[in-house]
């Protein structure tokens, strides 16, 4: 692996004891220890479990990202589009829900639409990437 590949999962790694503290933050929730209504133990187990899904999916990524021949533009695209999916949904599920009693989520739900769609660019130009590595060397 690139060094700066082996540095971006480094990161990734670290980032998921974020996720292991947000498990403990929902054991919490579901024992009582911390009140939460029905919309808001929801959307902090989707917030949740889209933070571990997606980072240790942009660690499979990476396992492949150094062999893709792409442009530049495309292999940024390949390695941080998930990254940032896993930054984005998980935050506009929790923070769109934050406060006493929520009724409906806030406009910070935004940000899993946002996180949908450098989920789907990051996938697009790893897979795309990928297929024309494979097809190119074939």
């Amino acid at each position: 692996m690139e060094p700066s590949t082996l540095v971006l999962a480094g990161i990734l790694l670290l980032a998921l004891i974020t996720v292991e503290s947000g498990g403990a933050f929902l054991v919490r929730v579901a024992a009582g220890g911390v009140p939460a209504n029905d919309l808001q133990k929801s959307w902090y187990r989707a917030g949740h479990a889209h933070a571990a899904v997606l980072l240790v999916l942009s660690l499979a990524i990476l396992a492949f990202a150094d062999h893709l021949d792409v442009p530049t533009w495309v292999d940024w695209i390949a390695r941080s589009g998930v990254p940032v999916a896993a930054i984005l949904m998980p935050a506009g599920f929790f923070l769109s829900v934050l406060g006493k009693n929520p009724e409906k989520p806030n406009r910070l739900s935004l940000l899993i639409g946002l996180g949908a769609a450098s989920l789907t660019a990051g996938l697009l130009a790893a897979g795309i990437g990928a297929i024309a590595t494979g097809a190119g060397s074939a």
